[in-house]
């Protein structure tokens, strides 16, 4: 049973900073990459951020310098550290492992930016 649980998500002042939490149970997420998607009220899906098994990321052109995803792989977890956070920025942010063909999502967790 896969089960990915996230956590982190609040209220933060413009140019404030979050991590975010994805912790993954079931199954060693080591070898497969992770990825923060982020979806707007009324808009699609967006793909933020993703770390392969080595450790190499690739970032949304949009978040490039300010967000950083990162992987402990003894402790089974994708991290999205966000930094200079700006309003745009506000929505439901999902953890994604893609494993064996098959999609695991976590719950999502809301992160509004906002004075």
């Amino acid at each position: 049973q896969v089960q990915l649980v996230e956590s982190g998500g609040g209220l933060v002042q413009p140019g404030g900073s979050l991590r975010l939490s994805c912790a993954v149970s079931g199954i060693s997420m080591s070898m497969y990459p992770g990825a923060w998607y982020r979806q707007a009220p009324g808009k699609q899906r967006e793909l933020v951020a993703t770390i392969f098994r080595f450790g190499n990321t690739n970032y949304v052109d949009s978040v490039k310098g300010r967000f950083t995803i990162s992987r402990d792989n003894a402790k089974n977890t994708v991290y999205l550290q966000m930094n200079s956070l700006k309003p745009e920025d506000t929505a439901v942010y999902y953890c994604n492992l893609v494993a064996r063909g098959t999609p695991y999502w976590g719950q999502g967790t809301q992160v509004t930016v906002s004075s």
